[in-house]
């Protein structure tokens, strides 16, 4: 087991090999005790194929057999045998056949730790809370979703919570705290534009709205969610860019937190999408954006927000002030006015990935991308393209397979 250690990843084991059912059963119920979430099932020899589905049945989780490669130990014949008939019941699982050295050495890192992380984030989002801040936004059809599927599908259950639930807690926010986070904002980012439509008292309105929905997913054990946001609070109270750039950057004026993936215009797919994302990454940041331009002649990819983006990007260092020193606080072009988080992610390499439903079936894009700040020229250009609604924007960098993108 000492090879498994090196691993990113905790691994339990019991103090004897399991030989018959009896053992088979008892080592299954302390190997679930200890909290395990994938089945690594070790054959170095000639073993009963049943009792290998016996051992997978009784954990009851995402499998992978290991055997080693020496021809002298039979332990391909036991692989085969155990995974034929793990096939045969319908358990899937990954199969491993490798010396720890030799030709096949890297197999386990290519092979079954991608498996792994994606079993355990599967896993994991079973028994998840998602939460549902307002109903469809602006009639976007692709960020809706059925709950009852969601439950059947992924184990996840929702909650919808009114945005005047967000109102109500705002205007009853201790001051105390509004104050040593405008205090804190205000002093770290670049630039505060203030104008007559972003005023201070704006601002505290927002950062209140971001307390309000902090606690909110607090007390209803939230654990990812959506927030309709336009155009009823951009229209009629404030925009909600605060709550989102910051919930999803997991750090504040009281310290740092866990990433809480939340996406706006009530995109359910999208906050799923990146929830997995979260769990893939080990609580890494996402971010939530729009496709607004694809320039076909460099490559590149406009990604804007409706006026929140998620801080950490701007620098992508572990002390949120760093980030914050490359974000503007601007006016949002909106009715009620406030402040949007205008910023262009720094450069580096990114996943993009989006959930999305072919008649009912769930499906997932992914692409590799790279995150750049274009020459000035293009900035400039898509500036003044788009006059005096400017947004944060990531200019992602692909290779050029637009049909397919498309």
């Amino acid at each position: 087991m000492e090879f498994f250690k090196q691993f990113d990843m905790e691994v339990f084991t019991c103090g004897s090999v399991a030989c018959n059912a009896k053992d088979i059963e008892e080592q299954a119920k302390e190997l679930k005790a200890k909290g395990a979430e994938i089945f690594l099932g070790h054959i170095p020899c000639w073993t009963w194929p049943n009792l290998v589905v016996r051992a997978a049945q009784a954990m009851d989780m995402p499998t992978v057999l290991v055997a080693n490669d020496d021809p002298g130990t039979h332990a391909t014949v036991g692989l085969l045998g155990g995974g034929g008939a793990l096939t045969q019941v319908g358990i899937d699982h990954v199969r491993i056949s490798s010396d720890f050295e030799g030709p096949k050495k890297g197999l386990f890192e290519k092979k079954m730790m991608p498996y792994i992380k994606a079993a355990s984030a599967a896993g994991r989002l079973k028994g998840k809370t998602f939460g549902l801040f307002g109903g469809r936004s602006m009639g976007i059809d692709t960020g809706t979703f059925d709950p009852m599927q969601w439950k059947r599908m992924f184990k996840i259950d929702s909650d919808h919570i009114d945005h005047e639930e967000i109102i109500r807690r705002a205007e009853v926010i201790d001051e105390v705290r509004i104050e040593k986070m405008f205090d804190w904002l205000t002093s770290n980012v670049k630039a505060v534009n203030y104008n007559e439509k972003f005023t201070k008292e704006k601002l505290k309105y927002q950062i209140a709205c971001y307390f309000a929905t902090k606690d909110i997913i607090s007390d209803r054990s939230l654990d990812f969610a959506a927030i309709k946001c336009m155009p009823d609070m951009t229209n009629f109270r404030i925009p909600q860019c605060i709550s989102t750039a910051f919930l999803n950057s997991g750090y504040d004026a009281d310290g740092n937190f866990e990433p809480f993936a939340i996406a706006c215009e009530a995109d359910a797919d999208a906050a799923l999408t990146m929830e997995m994302m979260k769990l893939l990454t080990d609580g890494m940041q996402t971010m939530f954006a729009d496709v607004g331009h694809v320039d076909y002649e460099n490559n590149l990819i406009f990604l804007p927000n409706c006026g929140s983006m998620c801080t950490w990007f701007a620098g992508r260092h572990c002390d949120g002030c760093e980030n914050l020193k490359n974000v503007e606080l601007m006016m949002a072009n909106r009715p009620t006015g406030g402040a949007v988080t205008y910023m262009n992610p720094s450069p580096g390499k990114i996943t993009l990935a989006r959930l999305c439903r072919n008649t009912g079936k769930y499906e997932m894009i992914i692409m590799e991308a790279e995150f750049v700040m274009p020459n000035q020229g293009i900035v400039d250009g898509f500036k003044k393209a788009r006059g005096i609604h400017q947004l944060p924007v990531a200019f992602v960098h692909t290779d050029g397979n637009h049909p397919d993108f498309w």
